[in-house]
């Protein structure tokens, strides 16, 4: 099997690579829509690189890229220009490619010709198809060899081993002649005239689940926008005076619903899938976090990633995937190397911290009112999940939870900065495992107090109890071992040693988040995440400047990643640091500008001061599903918007008009119903809320678990 640890990079797609996505089918191209094997370019399938190269060529050469608009996540429109005439500086020949992804790809090539005499051309389009898997593109590994091409009939291709060998690819073609590896059209435009052709590629068996009717026609690729479309109907409707921030919320409802995945099994279940291109598939963490920051806008991805996740928990012992009993898994790969399906027998579980967090989501789907009639399976999971924490999660009996790999090929770090270097001390010394994290420590404490809430809410106030108490000790031993009084701030982990790592580090800003860290502690702990060393102008970053591992161009020691910030951000405003909360998502809402409206994974931590504009990183993923989901999570944020279903409560204090100005919000889901706030400096209200719900127009309280012992 291929190994779960490899190196966090990727060969880059090339300045303006254009990225087209639906479900777990995607597409990588170069700006006037060419794919080149030697870059992690293709149509991919399942995590199968179904096109590896796919060249336009007019009379020999390539089309030169004038523009490229995408206004919708599957699709894809690339303006060109080509047949140049020495001696001049003009061509009058204009190429558009019209691209739609789905079960395979449909593209529309049409050629203008602005000339005012007629143009003879030869078109030849240049596929081959590797089969590579996700794995091999992404690091450069594969091999590059194209499969067979076999011609089945009229217009009709054949890429790979026979019919029913294995997965292969059909490519249909309406009046081409074959040459090789060529899709071939001898044109001939009159003056002002215009020509167009159709060609469609669809993988065929192992499960394909499509094949291309005798013209070339699949409904698949019309499925993903009859999905786009259902998804836009049902999403909340906002209206902002900031149009910037508008159009960047907008931008993260598109991505997040183009980043939906779904289980055959399960048709009516969407999970999120992490991003693309390299993390089309389901996470434990990212989909986790994704799903909670996107509650405001559909309470189902929730559902069905907590769903599809307790039908995937770990139930024995195995070194290999690093499963065990309650585990919550890390990744679950479709890739026809390591032939797996969703649902599958092939995942892996090295992950430290999506056990917890799964009670965590769960009971914040609860304060929603997300939860259905029967959510007594789920309860059930998110038990089985505390018990791993217990067992083993805490191996060695301390009180906190730490990770340490069960074999050679899984990942050295197992949360959420899991490359090979993440965690390291000041001085830049790599941790060594077992590694408690000390953001870990606070997705167990908020567990603790989500199965509170969730037995509060079926009356049961000794279990709540005991869990609160479970809470409250876990917070003493949490602030005594983790704080560095001399530095100020939380370290990140303590090693296999039991000493602090102290690097001071974007984690500590999770632990605000959960609500671990005491009160007389987080005045500091805002004070240095906010700080010079930290703060970029941009965002803060992952690793402080002043630390020795400190690069800013690193994936995960001095980088920006907005989902990072989403969280620093929901946590400061918990602790009531309001302009601290707000600095930071101004600043996000601006890089999204500069990024065209879409947030990317990470971009680089180099100072405003320095740089005007965010800087990017190469092969970070966009869409990506946490980066898409924070302009919701710091939406909710700069709204104080905190929801209380189980206590019949709802807090609602804006902090955003000096920021953003007024904020309109219709359709949002709430309790199974849809809601609209309006919040403006002359007040804010909610219409639509069930009965018995009190509004309150103040900060929420940090935990909200009264029992029945406590109100009474």
């Amino acid at each position: 099997m291929t190994g779960w640890n490899t190196d966090t990079l990727a060969n880059s797609a090339g300045p303006g690579a254009v990225t087209i996505v639906e479900g777990t089918s995607f597409c990588v191209s170069a700006e006037n829509g060419d794919m080149l094997p030697e870059l992690p370019h293709g149509a991919f399938f399942r995590d199968t690189r179904i096109v590896s190269r796919w060249n336009l060529l007019v009379d020999g050469s390539p089309v030169e890229p004038l523009s490229c608009m995408s206004s919708e996540p599957f699709r894809a429109f690339m303006v060109g220009r080509a047949g140049h005439v020495p001696g001049r500086a003009d061509t009058p020949l204009i190429v558009e490619r019209d691209r739609r992804v789905g079960v395979g790809i449909l593209e529309e090539i049409t050629l203008r010709n602005f000339s005012r005499e007629p143009m003879a051309f030869s078109i030849e389009l240049v596929i081959e198809a590797d089969f590579a898997d996700i794995f091999e593109v992404k690091e450069g590994r594969a091999s590059r060899r194209p499969r067979p091409i076999q011609e089945e009939a009229l217009g009709r291709l054949r890429i790979g081993p026979p019919r029913g060998d294995g997965l292969s690819l059909l490519v249909s073609a309406d009046g081409a002649e074959f040459r090789g590896d060529r899709i071939a059209f001898d044109v001939v435009l009159e003056p002002r005239g215009t020509w167009s052709r159709g060609i469609r590629v669809a993988p065929s068996g192992e499960g394909a689940g499509v094949a291309l009717g005798p013209d070339g026609e699949d409904s698949n690729l019309q499925a993903p926008q009859r999905r786009f479309l259902a998804w836009q109907s049902g999403s909340p409707v906002s209206s902002l005076e900031d149009d910037a921030m508008e159009r960047v919320i907008r931008q993260s409802q598109r991505d997040l619903g183009s980043l939906r995945i779904f289980d055959p099994a399960h048709p009516d279940r969407p999970v999120m899938a992490a991003g693309v291109p390299w993390f089309m598939a389901l996470f434990g963490r990212d989909s986790l976090l994704t799903s909670f920051m996107a509650l405001p806008l559909d309470p189902s991805l929730a559902l069905g990633t907590l769903g599809t996740l307790a039908e995937l928990q770990g139930e024995r012992v195995d070194t290999s995937s690093e499963e065990e009993p309650g585990r919550i898994l890390h990744e679950v790969r479709l890739g026809a190397t390591t032939n797996l399906a969703l649902g599958g027998s092939s995942v892996y579980y090295g992950t430290v911290d999506a056990t917890p967090l799964f009670v965590v989501v769960l009971g914040e789907l609860a304060r929603w009112g997300g939860l259905p009639a029967d959510s007594d399976g789920l309860l059930a999971a998110a038990d089985r999940a505390l018990d791993w924490v217990g067992e083993y999660g805490d191996r060695d009996g301390d009180g906190f939870v730490e990770y340490h790999r069960l074999n050679e090929h899984g990942l050295i770090n197992q949360g959420w900065k899991d490359s090979w270097d993440g965690i390291n001390f000041a001085d830049g010394e790599l941790a060594q495992s077992p590694i408690a994290l000390c953001e870990v420590q606070g997705y167990v404490y908020a567990a603790f107090v989500a199965r509170a809430t969730l037995a509060s809410h079926r009356g049961d106030d000794d279990t709540a109890h005991t869990w609160l108490e479970r809470a409250d000790d876990l917070k003493r031993e949490f602030n005594e071992r983790f704080w560095l009084p001399d530095r100020g701030y939380f370290a990140v982990a303590l090693d296999r040693d039991k000493r602090p790592v102290d690097a001071c580090a974007s984690n500590m800003g999770h632990c605000l988040w959960s609500g671990i860290v005491d009160d007389d502690k987080a005045e500091a702990v805002a004070e240095r995440l906010l700080s010079p060393e930290m703060f970029s102008g941009w965002g803060v970053r992952t690793l402080g400047t002043d630390m020795a591992a400190y690069n800013p161009a690193s994936y995960h020691n001095g980088s920006v990643w907005p989902h990072d910030n989403a969280i620093i951000a929901a946590g400061l405003m918990r602790y009531g640091f309001v302009e601290e909360a707000n600095r930071i998502a101004s600043a996000l809402f601006e890089a999204a500008g500069h990024f065209g409206g879409r947030l990317p994974e990470l971009f680089c931590g180099f100072d405003r001061s320095r740089y005007p504009e965010p800087v990017s990183y190469p092969a970070s993923c966009s869409p990506q599903a946490w980066a898409a989901a924070t302009p919701l999570s710091l939406l909710r944020t700069t709204l104080r918007f905190d929801p209380s279903l189980p206590t019949g409560d709802i807090w609602v204090a804006p902090t955003s008009a000096a920021h953003f100005g007024d904020i309109h919000l219709r359709n949002v889901p709430f309790a199974g119903g849809r809601i609209s706030l309006d919040t403006s400096r002359s007040g804010t209200s909610i219409n639509g809320l069930p009965d018995g719900i009190t509004l309150h127009h103040e900060a929420a309280p940090r935990v909200m678990v009264p029992t029945r012992r406590e109100r009474a």
